[in-house]
């Protein structure tokens, strides 16, 4: 199974408080945005990609446009009213990765392994949780929290849905649980970028 990917490059970032947009904030040698789309690049179960921006990120869409990469650009009215519109609009009716681009660990090699999850499970959708503990543990921030279980874990941003079902309001779901570095390893505040750097240097 080789799939689309949405990288979501929409948000406000305010918590990063950066002198440039989030997508374009750079870690170490390379932009948040250029490491997510190597990451695509990279991935054997990834048939295209689309970076989803919205007037909040006006930068990076210029920055993709001149890149040649496909963009689709949204009303910039949140995060899950972004997704439905990208999907939407794209008619991206089957199976579809859904990638924040804040992920600075991330690899193709762990998009592979998240698409076969997803494959293997045989459901409508699946997510990526990331114990707070571990979150905690590194010292990132740890905003968008979700309970599995009993337990709390922090959203990955990592998800894959299927776009023939965007507007029902509940998915059969599958949880994948993981305390990998390229899914735990998001940037939102000034110290996350910090550490990000630290251990991305500590990976070389």
């Amino acid at each position: 199974m080789r799939i689309p990917t949405l990288i979501m490059a929409g948000g406000k970032g305010k918590r990063i408080r950066g002198t440039v947009e989030k997508p374009l904030l750079p870690v170490l040698d390379k932009s948040l945005i250029e490491r997510t789309i190597k990451a695509v690049k990279d991935s054997g179960r990834i048939s295209s990609f689309y970076i989803v921006t919205s007037k909040n990120t006006h930068n990076t869409e210029e920055w993709c446009l001149m890149g040649g990469f496909n963009v689709i650009r949204t009303d910039g009215k949140g995060y899950h009213s972004d997704l439905k519109q990208a999907i939407l609009e794209t008619r991206l009716d089957g199976p579809v990765l859904v990638v924040s681009s804040d992920l600075p660990a991330l690899t193709g090699s762990y998009l592979d392994t998240v698409v076969s999850t997803y494959e293997s499970a045989n459901k409508d959708a699946l997510r990526v949780l990331v114990p707070l503990r571990s979150r905690v543990e590194l010292g990132l921030s740890s905003s968008s929290k979700s309970e599995h279980q009993g337990k709390m874990y922090v959203v990955s941003g990592i998800n894959i849905l299927n776009g023939a079902k965007i507007l029902e309001k509940k998915l059969d779901e599958h949880t994948m649980v993981t305390e990998s570095l390229e899914a735990s390893l998001n940037v939102n505040t000034p110290k996350d970028l910090e550490i990000a750097e630290k251990l991305l240097k500590g990976t070389k």
